[in-house]
């Protein structure tokens, strides 16, 4: 029996598009990032969800809050779906990496570079697939949600598709989207992609 996974992007926050904020501490959700999880957890009411699983950071776990409050359940923190560690990159203005060699390299080559003292996207995506992996195994069957970030469910998404790491750009997970998987031992496939919702 195939378990169904829903991978929800954190919802927003003030430097969602200024900042490289990887897993720098102390950012939080801002009102409309509020909303969108309050929207997430009307979403997801119905769904029959028997587990919550978060990355650790703030803007996840704040994501994930309302949602597990709304079905009754208290998350679970998950090391494994955590944000790419960025290295030096961490809490750069995207502005100030523009021309960086480094930057150009992971943007155009995203199976193969790594940022400067961080992780790679293929270390990133063969633990957050193993987390997830691990998920699926301890709810067999079930119904989960999965609160993470952008690149890291790209990654998973692709790892799904068949895609390269080099074509995650070809693809978009806004905040606060709901993407869905059904997974069985062995294998899985895509069941939905970017599912946003108005707050």
């Amino acid at each position: 029996m195939a378990a169904t996974v829903f991978l929800l992007r954190h919802a927003a926050h003030a430097r969602v598009s200024s900042t490289l904020c990887g897993r720098m501490p102390g950012v939080s959700l801002g009102e409309q990032g509020r909303q969108q999880a309050r929207a997430l957890a009307e979403r997801l009411s119905g769904e029959a969800i028997e587990a919550v699983y978060s990355s650790p950071l703030e803007r996840a776990r704040e994501t994930a809050g309302p949602i597990a409050q709304r079905l009754g359940l208290s998350p679970f923190v998950s090391e494994a779906v955590s944000e790419i560690d960025f290295g030096r990159w961490t809490g750069r203005d995207f502005a100030a990496l523009e021309g960086d060699p480094d930057w150009i390299r992971w943007n155009a080559e995203r199976g193969t570079a790594r940022p400067p003292g961080g992780e790679s996207m293929a270390e990133a995506q063969a633990r957050a697939l193993g987390g997830i992996e691990a998920m699926r195994a301890a709810h067999p069957g079930g119904r989960i949600a999965v609160v993470s970030h952008c690149d890291v469910i790209k990654a998973v998404l692709a790892g799904f598709l068949g895609l390269s790491l080099d074509g995650i750009g070809r693809f978009e997970i806004l905040p606060a989207s709901v993407s869905a998987l059904a997974l069985w031992p062995g294998g899985g496939k895509v069941l939905s992609m970017n599912e946003t919702l108005r707050a």
